[in-house]
């Protein structure tokens, strides 16, 4: 699969390479990776059944894995500073376990190796799917018929940035809705094996604000990464990149990596 990409500066310096979370794509990272572009060279990626990207039914942190590498191969970029938020972080994890001779360093963004409970709230795939996309006005329209479902506003705004307006009229989302609602239960499981594990420089941004990392999720981490370093912005949610940009682009350690 050819992954879409946006490119945002600093060509020359060493790559950083960002994987989004779910429903996320690589729009959501266009100002927080320019910012980082005085320091890297940065390439944020749509992943599989998200932003540009194609749609495939399958989609595992395995298949995800192989599409970041084959992206890379492509790019001519043998080693990379990789970072990964949510179920990006997921991906990147297990790239940097399972091929650590492709990660310099990794950056960790509101996630860890565990099971997680995405699909607690099934109401909000199905109030998605049954929007009428063909009468829908607008986006704020949908965010009305969304409300019933999806109680915080600010899901309904990050929902709705994935529909797109069809050249002949109407609405399409940009994601694979069906794809996505039927791998939840795999996406929320933790996907590391016992023996995975990579020693390279690693760190951890967590979000003080956010229900994805507690305290004691913490020693879930070092057996997998006996590197890590482990940083809280207390001031932030599960979005750091969005909700204390400033503060998370100037936490971020990069390395030296080979184009």
């Amino acid at each position: 699969m050819t992954l879409f990409h946006r490119e945002l500066g600093g060509n020359g310096l060493p790559p950083v390479v960002i994987l989004h979370g779910l429903l996320g794509s690589s729009r959501n990272w266009q100002t927080a990776g320019r910012d980082m572009s005085s320091r890297a060279h940065v390439f944020a990626l749509d992943t599989r059944n998200h932003g540009q990207s194609p749609h495939e039914d399958a989609m595992n942190y395995e298949v995800m894995v192989a599409d970041t590498i084959a992206w890379m191969d492509t790019q001519g970029l043998d080693k990379v500073n990789l970072l990964g938020h949510s179920m990006g972080g997921k991906t990147a994890m297990m790239l940097a376990c399972r091929h650590p001779e492709r990660v310099e360093r990794l950056i960790l963004v509101d996630i860890v190796p565990k099971d997680y409970h995405w699909n607690s709230r099934p109401d909000e795939f199905e109030a998605m799917a049954a929007l009428d996309l063909n009468t829908l006005q607008s986006r704020a329209d949908a965010e009305t018929h969304l409300e019933s479902a999806v109680s915080s506003w600010a899901m309904r705004k990050f929902f709705v940035t994935n529909l797109e307006r069809k050249p002949e009229g109407g609405w399409r989302w940009m994601i694979n809705l069906p794809a996505l609602s039927k791998a939840i239960h795999v996406l929320e499981k933790n996907h590391l094996n016992a023996s995975d594990q990579f020693d390279g420089p690693t760190q951890f941004i967590i979000g003080g604000k956010s229900d994805y990392v507690s305290a004691a999720d913490h020693q879930l981490v070092r057996p997998h990464f006996p590197q890590a370093e482990i940083v809280v912005i207390a001031e932030s949610g599960h979005n750091p990149h969005m909700e204390a940009r400033e503060t998370f682009v100037n936490l971020i350690k990069l390395s030296d990596a080979t184009t």
